[in-house]
């Protein structure tokens, strides 16, 4: 079974080798949604309780994130490269994640798969 969360965080970035309006200093509002997979705990009722896939997210994801510059913390910081740096940094407090949506604006997203995780 699988189980989504969404989370939301604003930050700027640039974009050096980009020909297109985004090599100025700009900023979005990242919407992002993690799923996780994992078995239906006998016990809980649960794959997982949202609360705590919510606490590991907020602590390392959004909180380095939100309201920061991300050149500061990515060479190049697309979204595609973004999404990548989101997925280590769950890889350790959340290995059951299976796929990561990021939306840079509500038009433009992308996706990241855990190749550890991607199955039935």
């Amino acid at each position: 079974m699988e189980l989504t969360v969404e989370f939301n965080f604003s930050a700027a970035h640039h974009l050096v080798e980009a020909a297109s309006r985004c090599r100025a200093v700009h900023g979005h509002n990242y919407k992002l949604f993690v799923t996780i997979v994992g078995p239906v705990d006998e016990h809980t009722g649960m794959v997982m309780d949202f609360h705590h896939v919510d606490d590991i997210v907020a602590e390392v994801v959004v909180s380095r994130l939100d309201g920061t510059d991300l050149n500061e913390r990515l060479p190049c910081p697309t979204a595609e490269r973004l999404i990548e740096w989101i997925g280590e940094q769950l890889d350790g407090p959340l290995p059951q994640w299976r796929k990561l949506v990021l939306f840079e604006t509500p038009r433009y997203s992308v996706t990241h798969r855990n190749p550890h995780r991607d199955g039935p």
